[in-house]
């Protein structure tokens, strides 16, 4: 049996025959990193970890092939752009959290351009200043969180085009970025948005609206002081009823602050009489009209489903059974009807499956059992309804400007002619002649000719006599009409015009 000692110089003798078998393999580069090491940091291969030092500098020999850089719990305040001197082609994390960073240069990651994470959290920053990050366009994950950034330059995180999660909880921003989620071009694989614990107060509801549900999966807004209203309680309403993680997990911390009230509410209360009385969320339902090119999107919150299968209200499943010519599925996954039926009114299922979990989406579908009006009926229904105002216009002028008018012909007429030319006239008028015998004889005849009302000068219409009066006259006319030559004297005193 050895002495202790003597075990302790045979692994001695071991160690050193592994470092002359690993030199002799090539591997020098390696077994340099124990002598590159900075002082007082931990170095394990290509893992440089320089934490809770109190360093208030970066070392500045870093050895060439560092992966993963550890400089957080220290004291920190700004980064530089010549904080590491050379190029660092193998760095691809970088951790720099729980100092007191407050100022980043523009430049100072010129030399680490394969970094795929970046730990900033727990420090002192205030603003993100214009292409802050451009030049990570290989990060993935960038974190931070609980800092003091109030302000955030909306070219901050141009040419981003591979991040995949942002973590912007616990700061002081009061604007909702929404660039960083509509513009999908800016970052395409942006699956998770942490901005809770914020001071946002409104949301643009309906830009969150239209995102994939894979992206409202990953978007968290609780603990923020929202203005409740009833466009936020759908919203939320919505995602809950999706199972979505952002709502499902932080339902308690989902509140908002009710009008005129210095209170803050759930937000999932908002349907409630002694709140703001929202109507109850209901899933929506597609409508669609008989003709039509329906695409029912699989909404799935599975980003990047690898298969997506579709089974329609009569059992058809697709597009394994694709015998249907009217249904395709589309390279997204999205079942499409061209044209749709009557028939096709129901509830269609799509089962997306990944490697992380499955999920099943129903979607109700409605058909109108008549077409909807496309764009040419249309013009040609306004073009109609103006053409028929027009000629309705120009009827009622033509009624007003060019009917005649009776009173008004009758009038100028009478006006026209003098009352000597007609023995209408004559025997019509109630004007004394100056024959005395002739006026009597034209007054009782005139009650001859005119047996109604009487007309005088000017169409005026005279009173009714009473019938004492009427009688008398009557008699009075009688014996003159009888009378041969009171006849003849009422034609001989009116001459005739032939």
């Amino acid at each position: 049996m050895l002495a202790p000692g003597h075990r302790l110089a045979l692994r001695c003798g071991r160690v050193w025959l592994l470092l002359l078998l690993l030199l002799g393999c090539g591997l020098a580069p390696e077994a340099g990193s124990l002598l590159n090491c900075p002082p007082r940091c931990l170095c394990a291969s290509n893992i440089i970890s320089c934490s809770k030092l109190g360093l208030g500098i970066i070392p500045t020999q870093l050895p060439r092939f560092t992966a993963i850089l550890d400089l957080s719990h220290n004291n920190l305040t700004r980064l530089r752009a010549d904080w590491t001197p050379a190029r660092l082609p193998h760095l691809h994390s970088l951790l720099l959290s729980h100092n007191a960073l407050g100022f980043i240069s523009t430049e100072a990651f010129c030399h680490v351009p394969h970094l795929r994470y970046l730990d900033l959290s727990s420090n002192s920053l205030k603003a993100l200043e214009e292409f802050l990050f451009s030049q990570l366009q290989e990060l993935e994950v960038l974190l931070l969180y609980n800092n003091q950034i109030a302000q955030m330059d909306r070219s901050a995180f141009d040419d981003m085009a591979r991040l995949q999660k942002l973590y912007l909880s616990q700061n002081q921003i009061s604007r909702f970025p929404v660039e960083l989620v509509k513009d999908r071009a800016k970052l395409p694989d942006l699956a998770l948005l942490d901005l809770s614990a914020n001071k946002i107060k409104g949301l643009p509801v309906m830009a969150l609206k239209g995102l994939p549900a894979w992206m409202k999966n990953g978007l968290y807004l609780h603990s923020n002081p929202l203005n409740c209203d009833c466009g936020l309680y759908e919203l939320f309403a919505h995602w809950h009823a999706r199972q979505l993680s952002s709502v499902v997990d932080f339902r308690e911390e989902l509140v908002c602050s009710l009008p005129q009230a210095k209170r803050s509410v759930s937000v999932f209360t908002l349907n409630r009489h002694d709140s703001l009385n929202c109507s109850e969320f209901k899933e929506h339902m597609l409508e669609a009209y008989l003709g039509d090119t329906v695409t029912i999107d699989c909404d799935t919150k599975v980003r990047g489903a690898t298969t997506r299968e579709w089974v329609t209200p009569t059992n058809g499943r697709f597009p394994e059974e694709s015998t249907n010519s009217t249904m395709t599925v589309l390279g997204n996954g999205s079942l499409q009807i061209r044209p749709i039926r009557v028939e096709d009114m129901g509830t269609y299922t799509c089962y997306a499956v990944s490697q992380a979990f499955n999920e099943t989406l129903y979607v109700d579908v409605m058909v109108h059992n008549f077409t909807q009006h496309g764009p040419h009926d249309t013009l040609n229904t306004a073009y109609t309804t103006l053409v028929g105002c027009i000629l309705s216009v120009i009827l009622v002028l033509i009624y007003l400007y060019l009917t005649p008018c009776r009173c008004c012909c009758r009038s100028n007429e009478k006006l026209a002619a003098p009352p000597e030319d007609s023995i209408n006239s004559s025997m019509l008028s109630t004007t004394p002649n100056h024959n005395p015998e002739a006026g009597g004889r034209k007054g009782s005849l005139s009650h001859l000719a005119a047996s109604g009302p009487m007309q005088g000068q000017n169409g005026k219409v005279k009173p009714h006599s009473t019938p004492e009066q009427a009688a008398r006259r009557a008699q009075k006319a009688h014996r003159k009409v009888s009378d041969p030559d009171s006849v003849s004297s009422v034609f001989s005193d009116t001459p005739i015009v032939v």
